[in-house]
């Protein structure tokens, strides 16, 4: 068995990471029974540290909000995810915490042990941050949103889409997704009855939280495919089905993720594609290394690019001295 000092360490870190515990739950992972667990919670509680008990069959321990901040425990890798992620936000990615990020930071790095600054040190020197031009996300947005998540509560916000439009949504938050500059949320739509996404950085948090629901079960390998995909369309100015002459395993090894490839027989398929414009567009078909058709009919503008781009190349090869 663990010496007191150790165990009430192990319980502190167990309540930090997630917010309710049952007994039970605390007794085996701590190795005791459940009343050794009632008198490491009481200790903790003399130690100034809020642990809330709720009696009954349902019941448990949670870590309360304290008065004033109590120490926090961090593992080896947690200190040094923590470290990089307060480097991150240094760099403006997150508006208004840029100079708390380095507060926050050195005292961190003032306690770490020195195989952790070394780790911390070389990756800050090694790494160069380029100036980012994208939106700005408020940190108490992102902080309510992951809470959201964390709990498992019903979230409400206000919505302004792509074109501009301006709607209230009710959500069963399900994970942040950073990707470059930008904050998406994956979300169960309630009125929609169906995953949506949304950017941070569009959404406007009316508190309070709802009720609790019981996560759907969505890993996050695809999450990140759901995200991607959605991303991919989302950002398209102009949009084409293409019929590519070449079998749909060949293209979809050559497309991003989050592009569709529909097999259109042995050896064909359908590709749908898009860009900001459709010069764009042209050179990302060219790309596919395959013959293709378009639908002039419901793509003129790609039409008429393409045409530009055949005669261009075509007066290339004929150019004399």
């Amino acid at each position: 068995m663990m010496r007191t000092s150790v165990r009430l360490l192990r319980l502190l870190s167990l309540l930090q990471a997630r917010r309710d515990w049952t007994g039970p739950e605390l007794a085996e992972r701590l190795d005791v029974t459940t009343r050794t667990v009632r008198n490491d919670v009481e200790r903790l509680r003399e130690l100034g540290y809020p642990v809330d008990a709720t009696p009954g069959v349902g019941g448990g321990y949670s870590l309360g909000t304290a008065a004033v901040l109590p120490p926090l425990l961090f593992d080896d890798e947690e200190a040094v995810a923590v470290a990089i992620g307060l480097r991150t936000a240094a760099t403006g990615a997150v508006s208004g915490i840029e100079e708390a990020s380095v507060r926050a930071l050195a005292k961190l790095e003032r306690l770490l042990p020195s195989r952790l600054r070394h780790r911390i040190g070389t990756l800050a020197s090694t790494t160069v941050a380029l100036p980012g031009s994208g939106p700005s996300v408020d940190a108490s947005v992102l902080t309510a949103i992951a809470a959201a998540c964390r709990d498992h509560e019903r979230l409400r916000f206000g919505y302004r889409t792509h074109g501009g439009a301006e709607g209230h949504r009710v959500t069963e938050p399900h994970r942040l997704v950073a990707s470059g500059r930008r904050w998406y949320l994956l979300a169960w739509d309630l009125e929609r009855d169906d995953w949506r996404t949304f950017r941070v950085d569009r959404i406007v948090p009316r508190p309070p939280a709802g009720p609790r629901f019981t996560p759907r079960d969505m890993p996050d390998e695809d999450v990140a495919a759901r995200i991607s995909s959605g991303l991919a369309q989302a950002m398209w100015a102009y949009r084409a089905r293409v019929v590519v002459n070449a079998p749909a395993t060949e293209i979809a090894a050559r497309v991003p993720a989050g592009i569709t490839v529909e097999p259109a027989g042995d050896d064909t398929c359908v590709v749908e594609v898009g860009s900001d414009d459709p010069s764009m567009l042209t050179v990302y078909l060219g790309m596919l290394d395959a013959d293709f058709q378009i639908d002039e009919t419901a793509n003129p503008e790609l039409a008429d690019t393409l045409r530009i781009l055949a005669a261009r190349y075509t007066r290339a090869t004929d150019a004399r001295p």
